[in-house]
């Protein structure tokens, strides 16, 4: 049996528990797959990465999503199509790639079982078991009110699950400065304990219909009609796309699907990755790569800043990730799967620059440029007369620490709109909801202190955000953020008020905060820095170290490391001696070379303009711009002349990047006629409306 060579066997922050192990086999070899994993994550773990091949031009086809929202990635088990990221792994399965169409196997047609439809009549229906669902049902089941919770994962927490850094906000209300895997067991820990409060797992809402009925496909078995009072709709959000020559190459993928490899999965699915996007989901990926032993040999961000916070941005520049603002993707290159990646700068008008081409050597081109709310459940509530509620991204893309506290607030909206006696949300709760989800403000130049005595904290956070977990985390209270959580913060003692407890430096979610001490030595104070990657540091050993930029300001001898003396704290710190003029500069440590960022000497071109709109009936940009300049402007009259948007994704991918075509070619939104939308969230065997039973199921 093949072994896996591609696991995370250990991890600075995940823990790594043993799991059985059990065989299967790809095109006849037999593998070894880890118990409870999907088809997608044993393949991968084997350095897997194309599923087939698409049946109209032959074109390699992988992992997209990682969600179940398209077919990227479909395979056949055991004689049957199915989405490799949803589908668990069994002991003696026979996995296929899919190259073509499926071919259904030959049997003899029998009457199939059928059984009668379940329906049922609940107060609340809450979709998505998310931070901001979560919230909302823990509201719901203390106040007693009868809650059914559906999610389509096998585990409670949606992206909480895959989060491995410390959240930002407000330390009293919504969990600020602890992980998110760690939130998310909270929060279903709150959920279980609540009776009221019922959860269906691996269970996906296809649709809500006309009479104000929601389809629940339970556990991939059973289908359930249920007919909510309310509904809330707190569903998340789903990637962005982009159009790009190769762009539909194995080994392109967005974050989403990335972290859900690497953080849930713990496969290292990359040697060397290559970012897309500057905003907090694009920076925060890049640092979980680096927490799995994964090369980032660059970041493009095409605005002159990135957009996420400056102190995502900072962690992978002081590591050593160079940031290439101003600049652009022009393609992905390779054959079967991702070989390398051509970048270039561009002007204002976002025309890449001639001359500026540089082409970098990769696996994994990972694309993180923003997030659509996961909305339709919600659009389709309102049109039919259902009551319906929204929460977190399903509402508005911001951080996770706002979608637990609209879905704090919307839990109790949803009560007194039952009729139930409480009173209403505070009004402090929607202003600090504004707050979590206001943008980064402004950056202000970083003005280190003079070298002085005795210990005191540096703080590198120079933008302002909504954060104040160092506030708490400081035993004397020497650390203050004046009215606002989005204002810097700054130390209010002297030379003797600190004592040196390194607090600051392990609690800070954007590590950001380090220690000078000068007591022992005021020429070569020593001074401490969070430390969260696998990668080992020694006493005695000489290390390169930074300032906040990323900028190298030399070596340091490193003269103490301190372990993390409890489970939950999983940040080390790293004590290095400086000169005294360096102190209160030194933001990092640098753990990545220069040399694993080095352009190829030339830029790979891609000749063939395969830039892809919809992924899965293969329409390229050129068969849609053909179109809007013969005339069309009915995106349904594109549909039926190109398949586009006909897919298992059912428009999802390609419908942003259609209306971004439009108005690249000067037609304005006012002149387009919008697709008529699918009334299934998801592709589903037809025989679960009537209620045949799937005789194969758990086979």
């Amino acid at each position: 049996m093949e072994q896996a060579q591609y696991r995370i066997d250990h991890h600075p922050i995940l823990p790594v528990v043993p799991r059985g192990t059990i065989s299967f086999y790809w095109q006849g070899r037999a593998m070894a797959a880890q118990e409870g994993e999907t088809i997608a994550a044993a393949l991968f773990a084997h350095g897997i990465k194309t599923f087939g091949h698409h049946p109209k031009d032959g074109a390699p086809q992988g992992i997209f999503c990682a969600n179940g929202q398209c077919a990227q990635c479909m395979v056949i088990a055991d004689g049957r199509p199915v989405k490799a990221c949803m589908t668990l792994v069994r002991a003696g399965m026979r996995v296929e790639p899919l190259d073509g169409l499926p071919v259904l196997p030959p049997g003899t047609p029998v009457e199939p079982n059928k059984t009668p439809i379940e329906r049922l009549t609940v107060p609340v229906l809450i979709i998505g078991g998310g931070p901001a669902g979560l919230s909302a049902a823990i509201e719901l089941g203390r106040l007693g009110i009868e809650t059914l919770l559906v999610d389509d994962k096998q585990r409670l927490g949606g992206k909480l699950v895959l989060q491995t850094h410390r959240f930002f906000g407000s330390v009293e209300t919504v969990y600020a400065g602890t992980r998110g895997i760690d939130i998310a067991t909270r929060l279903e820990e709150q959920v279980r304990q609540v009776e009221s409060v019922h959860v269906w797992l691996n269970s996906t809402a296809l649709a809500v219909f006309a009479d104000r009925q929601v389809g629940i496909w339970r556990d991939g078995t059973t289908y359930v009609l249920v007919e909510p009072q309310m509904l809330l709709v707190a569903t998340g959000a789903r990637e962005k796309s982009l159009a790009f020559r190769g762009n539909t190459l194995p080994g392109v993928y967005g974050a989403g699907a990335f972290q859900t490899l690497v953080n849930r999965d713990l496969i290292r699915v990359a040697e060397r990755l290559f970012i897309v996007g500057g905003g907090n989901v694009g920076l925060i990926a890049g640092y979980h790569a680096l927490q799995a032993g994964i090369q980032v040999v660059g970041l493009v961000e095409a605005l002159p800043e990135c957009g996420g916070y400056k102190v995502h941005r900072d962690k992978l520049a002081r590591l050593g990730v160079p940031i290439y603002t101003s600049h652009t993707i022009l393609s992905a290159n390779g054959a079967e799967c991702v070989e390398s990646v051509t970048i270039a700068q561009i002007n204002a008008q976002f025309t890449p620059i001639p001359g500026t081409e540089r082409s970098f050597a990769c696996d994994t081109v990972l694309i993180a440029v923003g997030l659509n709310p996961v909305d339709e459940f919600y659009r389709k509530a309102c049109q039919f007369g259902l009551p319906a509620y929204r929460a977190g991204d399903a509402e508005e893309i911001a951080e996770a620490s706002a979608a637990m506290l609209t879905g704090k607030i919307r839990g109790i909206e949803i009560a007194r709109a039952l009729g139930h006696p409480v009173d209403p949300p505070p009004t402090t709760w929607y202003h600090l909801a504004e707050v979590l989800k206001s943008k980064p403000g402004a950056s202000r130049p970083e003005c280190p202190p003079e070298p002085a005595e005795g210990i005191r904290p540096i703080f590198h956070c120079t933008q302002e955000i909504p954060c104040d977990p160092c506030t708490a985390l400081c035993p004397q209270k020497a650390i203050r953020i004046d009215d606002d959580i989005r204002q810097l913060p700054h130390f209010i003692g002297d030379e003797q008020t600190c004592i040196g407890c390194e607090r600051c430096v392990l609690g800070c979610p954007g590590l950001a905060i380090t220690l000078v001490d000068y007591r022992q030595n005021a020429e070569r104070p020593t001074v401490s820095l969070p430390y969260e990657l696998e990668a080992t540091i020694r006493v005695g050993e000489q290390v390169e170290v930074t300032d906040t930029g990323g900028r190298l300001l030399g070596k340091a001898e490193v003269v103490g490391v301190r372990t993390p003396r409890r489970a939950d704290d999983r940040t080390a710190v790293i004590r290095v001696q400086v000169p005294a003029a360096w102190a209160c500069r030194v933001a990092g440590v640098r753990v990545q070379s220069e040399r694993e960022s080095e352009p190829l000497a030339r830029y790979v071109e891609r000749i063939a303009d395969d830039t892809i709109i919809c992924r899965c009936e293969r329409v390229t940009a050129g068969d849609l711009r053909r179109l809007i300049g013969e005339g069309y402007r009915d995106i349904n009259e594109l549909k039926a002349i190109t398949r586009v948007g006909m897919g298992a994704c059912g428009g999802k991918t390609c419908m942003p990047l259609i209306r971004q075509l439009f108005r690249q070619e000067g037609i304005t939104p006012s002149q387009v006629i919008d697709h008529v939308e699918r009334p299934l969230f998801v592709e589903v065997p037809l025989g679960v409306f009537a209620g045949v039973e799937d005789q194969n199921a758990g086979d």
